[in-house]
């Protein structure tokens, strides 16, 4: 299917990894140059750049001036036509909630919102002067999923869900359409390396990281984790105009892990 992205421009957050990395070689099939954002190229963006249809810019989106960076990259192309929010940070806390401190709050509040409200507020006069875009906000299903040792990283995703619904109803008259996906657990490193997410979750509940990652896989009826692909295939699509009339919705990719409507 053509998803008429060819000759399109990109950017990606959190892009040399991960769902981020997914999405920007799903974009680069499509046929759209991406301008990757990322503190570090990673092990496969170089081979992309070499393409010439991936430029990559080193920004830290924690940082306030940042996003300003990326964006300007973006718009010395010619302008922006998609912006794919990746970006995101889970940090378990074992300890719960009085464990979690001021710090640790806004540490949260600015890589997981404001590392979108950013590029998505720098990027919005480039999308309107191209006279339409599309914005997609990689978001995660503890939204709606809240679970105790991860209490500022739902508290956030929570956050940025609300946003891309109210930024919908703003943007649309402007033919610019925002959604998110929501995934559920994925197989990236966060899952399958070591000291990351299975580790804190065990250290929290009293299990290893492999019963932690067999647990997951017994809860979702699919019986396995979501593909970074198969996330990136969604967040292509709905990028691409093929998605024409869909705003302001969130999809959820989780292989049924979460068990209400």
């Amino acid at each position: 299917m053509d998803l008429h992205l060819s000759g399109k421009t990109a950017v990606v957050t959190g892009a040399s990894k991960g769902i981020g990395l997914a999405v920007t070689k799903a974009l680069v099939e499509a046929g759209a140059h991406v301008v990757a954002g990322a503190r570090t190229r990673g092990d496969e963006l170089p081979a992309l750049e070499e393409t010439g249809q991936v430029s990559f810019v080193s920004v830290d989106l924690s940082q306030p001036d940042a996003a300003e960076e990326l964006i300007a990259a973006a718009a010395h192309r010619g302008g922006i036509d998609v912006l794919v929010n990746n970006i995101g940070v889970a940090s378990i806390r074992p300890g719960g909630f009085a464990s979690i401190t001021d710090d640790e709050w806004q540490a949260s509040w600015d890589i997981n919102v404001m590392a979108i409200v950013r590029p998505t507020r720098a990027a919005l006069p480039e999308m309107e002067r191209r006279g339409g875009g599309s914005i997609v906000i990689v978001g995660s299903v503890n939204a709606y999923l809240p679970l105790t040792q991860i209490y500022d990283y739902s508290a956030t995703k929570a956050a940025v869900t609300n946003l891309m619904k109210t930024l919908s109803k703003e943007l649309a008259a402007k033919n610019i359409r925002v959604n998110s996906v929501s995934p559920g657990p994925v197989s990236t490193g966060l899952w399958t390396d070591e000291g990351r997410a299975a580790d804190g979750f065990g250290a929290a509940t009293g299990q290893s990281a492999d019963e932690v990652r067999a647990m997951i896989q017994n809860s979702t009826p699919t019986g396995r984790f979501t593909t970074p692909e198969q996330v990136a295939d969604l967040v292509v699509f709905l990028a691409s105009d093929r998605a024409g009339n869909t705003t302001g919705s969130d999809y959820r990719i989780d292989g049924g892990f979460v068990d209400t409507l």
